[in-house]
């Protein structure tokens, strides 16, 4: 299985890469730096890649779930509710692409803050 290594600030994920388009474009475009913006329980950030939505996109997801935003080519990482959630889900901007997921503790994100550095890298 292919995998990425995600460095936020001080909290390192791994990503397991799902068979999409826009995990195969992520995969070729590492590696590369970032910034970090936080929204609600969501950390997000900038990457080289364009990728048109896909047919299983959404905007609810999973602690765990890595999601691509369509508009912005953005790499966002939920991890509890956002302006836009209703209760505790984890609810995202808009209905984006589900290309990977991290079975590390993304709650550990609450450590982020805006502006931190980020560096995603190939993993063997």
């Amino acid at each position: 299985m292919r995998k990425l290594k995600l460095v936020i600030g001080s909290v390192t994920l791994v990503a397991e890469l799902f068979e999409t388009p826009t995990a195969d474009a992520l995969y070729a475009a590492a590696p590369f730096d970032s910034r970090a913006t936080i929204w609600g329980e969501e950390v997000y950030f900038q990457v080289p890649v364009k990728a048109d939505r896909e047919d299983d996109a959404r905007d609810v997801v999973q602690p765990g779930e890595l999601a691509f935003r369509v508009e912005g080519e953005a790499v966002v990482i939920g991890f509890g509710p956002t302006p836009r959630s209703e209760g505790s889900e984890i609810r995202l901007a808009s209905r984006e692409n589900i290309w990977g997921r991290t079975t590390d503790d993304v709650h550990r994100l609450t450590k982020v803050e805006a502006g931190d550095a980020i560096r995603v890298e190939l993993m063997g």
